[in-house]
């Protein structure tokens, strides 16, 4: 027979409640470990699809197709690389001059392409949409990279690294993230390789370093990055084999495609000659750069191309804040290396700003100090930020004329 106390509560009551309690408790932690588990995934997917709502919007304003300019110039290349594979890529892909030879499509590095082959090949799933599917799947990878990225930097924090996934899904031409280009899947690569960097696990740093070196020639920046740390790593501790391995492995990728071309094209240099041949692009230390730079400043002809001095500007700044917030060096020289050959190069003007979404480390000071503010100065900032970002991307594929 259940007792009673003198309140008239049962004992079995009693004897229940603390149990009743401690389920409530686990229901509570495992929400909000559930929470912070997808929050990487959710922040970055509701940011992409605002841009993807803008440029509906401005798509249907302008008579263009959203899936036609999602996949329109450098996506061209990818999906008939994709599709078709190097040596029979559709003959109406040019290069900037018009001009088409057997060497042109080697200017596109593989990796990408041949995730969204490999997609491709599951059934009843066609070339543009495995190369959606990869890119998409892609960003939200590099999202949990970056929220791991944001918790591991010094004074970093879960908070921290949301506020980094927001920054970096609404950077002024984070609209590649969505289209059929290989920004996405590099920054994937790039941000696991820093994350081993940051963790010191070596191996991890080494592989995601060199599957990015076959997705984008802006891994020689992630080279430097992972090269230089490992080494250090390897003098301080001179039987750290891990450290030695990760290193070693870290150029792999991108060593093995530039030797494959020039083995292709009979020169040494022959991704470079490809490179100048077909797009005139090549190092020349800045001077294109600034001379671009000083001419729109002082006689600007549109909004993209006065943008696009000021991000660079911008970029500038947020090396110099990083060097001030102490930020770990690994992360500075990757962010500085992608800077620099944006800058560096005089290639086409017009994709600087795309060339910039790589230099995601360059936004971790921001979202340090957003991370340390009143939650609702935090989602104001960043409120406006994903606007404007979702603004500039769709005019830079909408109205904007010429190649990003």
């Amino acid at each position: 027979m259940t007792g009673t106390t003198l309140s008239g509560v049962s004992t079995l009551d009693v004897v229940e409640a603390p149990s009743a309690m401690q389920d409530g408790l686990r229901a509570r932690v495992l929400r909000h470990r559930v929470t912070w588990l997808l929050a990487p995934a959710l922040v970055f997917l509701a940011v992409r699809q605002l841009g993807l709502v803008v440029l509906g919007l401005m798509a249907d304003h302008t008579n263009k197709s959203v899936t036609k300019v999602l996949t329109s110039w450098d996506g061209h290349w990818f999906l008939g690389i994709a599709d078709s594979g190097y040596r029979n890529v559709d003959p109406g892909l040019v290069d900037a001059f018009g001009r088409r030879t057997s060497e042109t499509p080697l200017a596109f590095f593989p990796g990408y392409p041949a995730l969204v082959r490999w997609v491709d090949g599951l059934p009843g799933v066609e070339v543009t949409g495995a190369a959606f599917t990869v890119s998409l799947v892609s960003g939200v990878f590099c999202a949990y990279g970056l929220f791991r990225l944001g918790k591991s930097v010094r004074d970093g924090s879960p908070r921290a690294g949301l506020m980094l996934v927001t920054l970096f899904a609404a950077s002024p031409m984070a609209i590649v993230l969505s289209m059929t280009y290989a920004e996405a899947t590099f920054c994937a690569f790039a941000a696991w390789s820093l994350v081993g960097v940051v963790e010191r696990r070596w191996i991890m740093a080494g592989v995601c370093c060199a599957a990015a070196g076959l997705v984008r020639p802006t891994a020689a920046a992630l080279i430097a990055a992972v090269g230089l740390a490992a080494l250090v790593a390897v003098i301080e501790k001179r039987n750290d084999w891990k450290a030695w391995v990760g290193g070693a492995v870290a150029p792999l990728g991108m060593l093995g495609y530039l030797g494959w071309v020039a083995v292709r094209t009979g020169q040494l240099d022959g991704w470079f000659a490809v490179q100048e041949r077909g797009w005139d692009s090549r190092f020349d230390g800045g001077a294109a750069t600034v001379k671009f730079a000083l001419q729109h400043l002082g006689n600007p002809r549109s909004v993209l191309e006065l943008a696009t001095v000021w991000f660079l500007a911008a970029a500038v700044v947020l090396v110099w804040i990083a060097f001030q917030r102490r930020l770990e060096w690994p992360l500075i020289v990757y962010g500085i290396g992608v800077l620099m050959m944006d800058i560096g190069s005089n290639g086409l003007m017009n994709s600087k700003a795309r060339l910039l979404v790589p230099a995601f480390t360059l936004l971790v000071p921001i979202a340090l100090a957003l991370a340390k503010r009143r939650l609702s100065t935090s989602l104001t900032v960043l409120g406006m930020v994903a606007v404007f970002s979702a603004w500039f991307g769709a005019y830079a594929i909408t109205v904007w004329q010429f190649a990003i």
